[in-house]
């Protein structure tokens, strides 16, 4: 049996689910329990004729022109768990588990997908032909954990999403099949979910399993029954429920505390796995509106606080939430890789650890500094929400500096 997928669970909501013209996406990045995450944004970028560029693994062509991103990643690799580009798309990845064993070589990872889609597609469906046509010329495969001892593979899965529709985008080898959603709500985890409604696939994919005896062509295809290990395949989405009972409401907080719900299942704590990062983005079907992205940038989002980010021009970059980088002297770029482990936390996640051990060992103080941060968390969501409601355009200046200022009041309360 193959080691089991860390179990990440990945929202959105549409209207009429989700409140007054909002797209609503979220994802708990569950992952090995001692890994850091960080949060890096990166501008957009003009790039010469026959640049590469270095991924995790591989270096492969660069584009002309990459879109400007902010991304929450394990900061020992080149691509992301989750993020967002300047255009309000956004894009996570799930680890999954096929009947096809992924692959050891080193190729691209599902994580350096989600980067890729995101600096190269200004809607879902761009990036989503972005994310297919680099699997198809470039493969996936290579350690998903830093791990010098073990090389754990997976195939992926991704939920991409802008401001009109979201592609559920499936993935065995470079072979793939999509959903296109545009209404209710969907959670994807760490198993395959399409089943016969598939709205684009990889041109071979059915006589690819026909030759392997996956399916004899006279029933209908099911995507997840032809490509999952077992008949254990259920409907993994324990969240779902409580976003649809929010009946139409489904706002910023409502996903936050889908996100926050241990008892669910949606926020992992177990022996193996953390949530180690969160992201919540609020995407207006109205353009003339910011897309917002709150980032908790630390583990466990029951006692992380999550902080907005908006695109503007010279947005104010963050160091206490970047990892400190190791250049070509990282043992993740080294080979052999990972001989050794280098201390890769931020300040902010410093000062989690310190709060953890107060929430631990002095509840009274714990609870109270919990407090304190609920309620910074809420006067950021109230600040956004004010700026969906306005008539006035958003003046850039005003939130240039917004995520490095939720930063540091952070820090101060820590302090």
């Amino acid at each position: 049996r193959m080691a089991a997928a860390p179990p990440s669970y990945c929202f959105v909501a549409f209207p009429p689910c989700s409140k007054d013209g909002l797209v609503v996406f979220g994802k708990n990045s569950a992952r090995p329990r001692d890994e850091v995450q960080e949060v890096v944004y990166f501008a957009a970028a003009d790039h010469d004729p026959g640049s590469k560029v270095e991924c995790t693994y591989i270096e492969i062509e660069q584009v002309p022109k990459t879109h400007a991103v902010v991304l929450s990643r394990p900061s020992w690799l080149w691509g992301a768990e989750m993020g967002a580009n300047e255009h309000g798309v956004c894009v996570a990845n799930e680890a999954v588990v096929t009947r096809e064993p992924a692959s050891e070589s080193e190729a691209l990872l599902g994580m350096d997908l989600v980067r890729l889609g995101l600096e190269r597609g200004a809607t879902a469906k761009e990036a989503l032909d972005v994310i297919v046509a680099l699997l198809e010329e470039h493969g996936q495969g290579g350690n998903y954990y830093e791990d010098g001892s073990s090389c754990h593979t997976f195939q992926s899965a991704f939920l991409i999403v802008d401001r009109n529709e979201a592609w559920i985008l499936e993935t065995s080898g470079k072979y793939w099949a999509a959903e296109k959603i545009t209404e209710g709500v969907k959670c994807i985890c760490n198993q395959l979910s399409l089943t016969t409604k598939i709205d684009a696939e990889h041109p071979e994919l059915r006589n690819y399993v026909k030759s392997q005896g996956w399916w004899n062509g006279d029933s209908d295809f099911n995507f997840s029954e032809v490509f999952s290990l077992a008949d254990d395949h259920i409907a993994c989405c324990s969240g779902r429920e409580s976003l649809e009972k929010q009946g139409g409401d489904v706002s910023a907080q409502a996903m936050i505390d889908v996100l926050r719900d241990k008892d669910s299942g949606v926020c992992v704590d177990s022996e193996s796995f953390l949530t180690t990062a969160s992201i919540v983005s609020v995407l207006p079907q109205d353009p003339s509106f910011p897309c917002i992205h709150y980032f908790t940038g630390t583990p466990d989002p029951s006692r992380s606080i999550f902080k907005p980010f908006i695109f503007v021009d010279d947005v104010k970059l963050v160091p206490k939430v970047q990892s400190p980088s190791f250049g070509n002297d990282d043992p993740a770029k080294k080979i052999p890789r990972f001989q050794e482990k280098p201390d890769r936390r931020h300040e902010l996640y410093k000062a989690h650890e310190w709060a953890r051990s107060l929430l631990e060992n002095d509840q009274d103080k714990g609870q109270k500094l919990m407090k304190i941060m609920l309620d910074l968390e809420k006067q950021g969501l109230e600040a956004m929400e004010d700026i969906l409601s306005r008539t006035e355009i958003l003046d850039p200046a005003e939130v240039v500096d917004l995520f490095y200022d939720c930063v540091d009041t952070e820090l101060k309360f820590f302090k």
